[in-house]
């Protein structure tokens, strides 16, 4: 058993005893905000006997020879405070109750457990028990505490300082129950080539921009959730051009509000029994929220991973967004549901809006995972009125399409989702999906997409990840129905989507990812030049 060990169940008995019991010749009530000063040496896995003392000369407490050494268990001190020990209880925590009297003490060591006993005699004393004390402690306990008092004074003294340290830590906290956490993104990057033939005109202009997210989670119980998120940004994204718009290649973060802090989410999470967790999405909630999106590594939403919006989940999952609530049920250790609806305009009472007259999505998903190294997962969506999250073809994207007059449209989505750790520095996921997209009175289409990507965690150093990710964006394959083929037509090629990163962890805190994403055949259209996007985003997260 080591020291601090030892001094850890000396110390607790000696705060306890600090707390409750006034003390024949005890020392001061403990203050919380010692307490906080040990909590940060034990954090710096530190020596705790030398850090008793940082501001006071050891030497000038040093009375006799025999304090500049440890009190070893042939010292009659040492088998006065055993045989204390044994017949009080008064330092306790070992498995066995015993006090262990096989091993030198430091005298800080020593002195703690010495003001446990005499708390503990104090304590009896004062329950009109002091018949239980008798005369041979009582006095061993006075020699004891004259020979050791020079450790006894300067336990107090730390004690008291630590206690007008914490009163003052609890009077300027911001929150006993609140905990800000911050992440902020900075990008600099732009169009290398490609964008500038038949529907697809781009810019190529090097932007610089930001995002920026401070999280308050906030618990009651210690096992619920309370999250309000403020983000501002000023991200408008590389493949925005009003002229020629497209949809692939979108950066995730990507958001412009203006360097505007916005309510970006509020949500609040909470168990129903141990196996069951309800989430209850206020604002900007998303199949993430409660749901498992089986990409793990490369989904980071923006701040880590991977940096498209394609890359980073199965983008039938953006059919969920807005107000609503969600449930994921552990049915065992290897069988998780998720259920979830929400409503972009919940918070609307026109007509044709509303929780539930208005746009929607809603999801089950079953995830089955055999091992910690594999994860499995099916899903279902259905959804009225709302788009795939701007990715994939123009044409793929039918809610507001100019062609179809903002037409309202059903879809029903299919998906399924694989993880597979090969081993700890390599992991392979892999989606697919299908879209059966129903445009109200004109028509159906067929929409698929698919992705493969794998992931290295550490490589080149701790903290460090590299990402590939190879796909194909959502795309019309097949439309049929007679007005709605004569506004729109299938997608006449096939756009890959490959994408590259890796993240430097330079500290905890920093993270520089550069990234390369080629987009062949963009819009799915062969007549279009590739396109290639270079980016560095560097994260820091508080």
């Amino acid at each position: 058993m080591n020291r601090r060990w030892t001094w850890n169940l000396c110390y607790s008995a000696l705060v306890w005893s600090l707390l409750t019991l006034p003390g024949v010749a005890a020392p001061d009530p403990l203050t919380p905000a010692e307490t906080i000063d040990r909590l940060s040496i034990y954090g710096q896995g530190l020596d705790l006997v030398p850090a008793f003392q940082p501001q006071v000369n050891p030497m000038s407490q040093v009375t006799s020879v025999t304090q500049l050494s440890d009190v070893q268990p042939t010292d009659w001190a040492y088998q006065a405070l055993q045989s204390l020990v044994e017949r009080y209880g008064c330092v306790v925590g070992y498995p066995d109750g015993s006090f262990r009297g096989n091993r030198p003490l430091s005298r800080y060591e020593f002195a703690a457990g010495l003001n446990a006993c005499m708390d503990k005699a104090s304590e009896l004393i004062a329950q009109g028990l002091s018949d239980r004390v008798t005369k041979s402690d009582l006095a061993a306990l006075q020699r004891l505490q004259e020979e050791f008092s020079a450790e006894l004074a300067t336990l107090r003294g730390r004690v008291d300082a630590l206690e007008a340290r914490t009163s003052t830590l609890e009077a300027q906290q911001f929150s006993t129950t609140t905990k800000l956490a911050g992440e902020a993104i900075f990008s600099i990057g732009g169009v290398v080539t490609g964008g500038d033939a038949a529907n697809v005109d781009l810019p190529r202009n090097t932007t610089f921009a930001n995002r920026v997210r401070l999280n308050f989670d906030t618990s009651f119980t210690g096992d619920d959730l309370l999250r309000t998120r403020l983000q501002v940004s000023n991200f408008a994204d590389y493949v925005s051009s009003a002229a020629n718009p497209l949809n692939e290649g979108r950066i995730r973060y990507a958001n412009d509000s203006g360097n505007t802090f916005v309510l970006d989410a509020l949500l609040y999470q909470f168990p129903l029994g141990d196996r069951t967790r309800i989430t209850l999405d206020a604002n900007a909630g998303a199949s993430d929220d409660f749901a498992n999106t089986i990409n793990p590594f490369i989904d980071g939403d923006g701040g880590s991973g991977s940096l498209t919006q394609f890359g980073t989940r199965n983008p039938i999952y953006y059919y969920l967004d807005g107000i609503g609530a969600g449930i994921e049920h552990s049915f065992s250790d290897q069988l998780v549901l998720s259920l979830g609806y929400l409503s972009p305009v919940a918070n609307d009472p026109t007509p044709g809006h509303g929780l539930f007259n208005g746009a929607y999505g809603a999801l089950a998903q079953l995830l089955f995972q055999p091992s910690d190294r594999i994860k499995i997962g099916v899903y279902y969506i259905n959804a009225y009125n709302t788009n795939p999250g701007g990715t994939g073809s123009n044409t793929a994207n039918l809610v507001g399409l100019p062609a179809l007059g903002g037409a309202n449209v059903s879809t029903n989505s299919y998906g399924v989702g694989a993880s597979f750790q090969l081993s700890p520095n390599i992991v392979i996921n892999g989606w697919g999906g299908y879209t059966a997209a129903r445009v109200i009175g004109s028509g159906d289409a067929d929409i698929w997409n698919f992705a493969v990507s794998l992931a290295f965690p550490d490589l080149g150093g701790k903290g460090n990840l590299g990402g590939i990710i190879v796909g194909m964006e959502p795309k019309v394959t097949n439309v049929s129905g007679t007005v709605l083929r004569g506004q729109i037509n299938a997608d006449p090629d096939t756009s890959l989507h490959v994408e590259g990163f890796y993240t430097w962890r330079i500290s905890d805190n920093v993270g520089v990812t550069p990234a390369v994403i080629w987009l062949t055949n963009p819009d799915h259209n062969a007549a279009n030049n590739d396109i290639v996007i270079g980016l560095i985003r560097t994260t820091f997260s508080f």
